[in-house]
């Protein structure tokens, strides 16, 4: 197992027993760009130097951290002082309060981590918790204290599964982080809701709602890009870019709805290539008619008779 980002005692009262977290996300892009010249075609390398006129480089181990308490005047800090930085929450994670998981708004959410037992010996009171929490659909709310900040995190226990006995802990964002949404929302258009276009759109949904599968979601952008890198490599045309749908005419919102949930046409079966060219098309207008010796005769007969009137 990899070694663990973060691990602690989780307390609820006088209940505590041992946990390890782990990240629940890696980073999938297989395309990785460095900085060249674009005279020379060589690498770039960046150099850390003092601000001083000279620009002195500077060795990654004669770095340190340093606060400006006064302008141009700091204070150095060691990674010892950090280290011993008296908070608890860098080893213990104390249950603040328990809150329903629907509480918990999307926009909160930051990192996800799997959290697991610190050993065997801390397997029961862990599976007790989390069986518990499970059955109240609740969340646990606590601090812990990691690169170089205290993040507020959630702890969950999601759905039972032989292959899922852990639980879930989310790293979420404090209140003061987040933009005030009436600064955005509160300039949109008050509206009046259509109930007969409130029907369609809800069978629109109907029709387009289906089992969730994270698996049939790809990054076709890194795809793309890839493409592009390796007709690079091979001299070949690069992919060209697929034009931007034109905008078709501008209907009405009823018309679109109904036209979503429209059952599609059936496509009417096309004569083979063949029939066609054997039939030869039919010539229009009018058409000469040969006329019978008997019709000739009487029409020459009614000719006679209309100019002796």
């Amino acid at each position: 197992m990899l070694r663990p980002f973060w691990s602690g005692h989780m307390q609820i009262s006088l209940v505590s027993f041992g946990v390890k977290l782990f990240p629940a996300t890696e980073a999938k892009s297989e395309i990785h760009f460095h900085q060249l010249s674009r005279k020379t075609g060589e690498r770039i390398r960046h150099q850390k130097v003092s601000s001083s006129d000279d620009a002195t480089p500077v060795e990654k181990d004669e770095i340190v951290k340093g606060y400006e308490y006064r302008k141009g005047e700091y204070v150095t800090v060691e990674p010892s002082d950090i280290e011993h930085i008296r908070i608890p929450s860098r080893h213990s994670l104390e249950v603040a309060q328990f809150v329903n998981v629907s509480e918990l708004r999307p926009e909160l959410f930051e990192k996800p981590y799997f959290v697991v037992p610190e050993n065997d010996q801390q397997a029961e009171a862990f599976a007790v918790v989390r069986t518990a929490m499970q059955t109240e659909g609740k969340a646990a709310l606590g601090k812990i204290a990691f690169g170089g900040r205290e993040h507020l995190v959630a702890i969950t226990a999601p759905d039972d599964k032989a292959e899922e006995r852990g639980m879930m802990a989310y790293t979420l964002r404090y209140a003061e982080e987040l933009r005030d949404p009436a600064e955005y929302f509160g300039e949109i258009k008050k509206t009046s809701v259509d109930n007969d276009q409130l029907s369609l759109a809800k069978e629109l949904i109907k029709r387009k709602s289906s089992p969730f599968k994270p698996d049939a979601f790809k990054d076709e952008y890194e795809v793309a890009l890839k493409q592009m890198v390796e007709a690079k490599v091979n001299n070949a045309p690069l992919p060209a870019e697929e034009p931007a749908p034109k905008s078709g005419k501008v209907i009405n919102l009823m018309d679109a709805l109904r036209k979503s949930i429209a059952p599609a046409s059936e496509p009417k079966p096309s004569t083979p290539a063949k029939k066609v060219a054997e039939k030869p098309a039919e010539k229009k207008g009018p058409r000469l008619v040969k006329p019978t010796p008997k019709a000739a005769a009487k029409a020459a007969k009614s000719s006679r008779q209309r100019k002796s009137a």
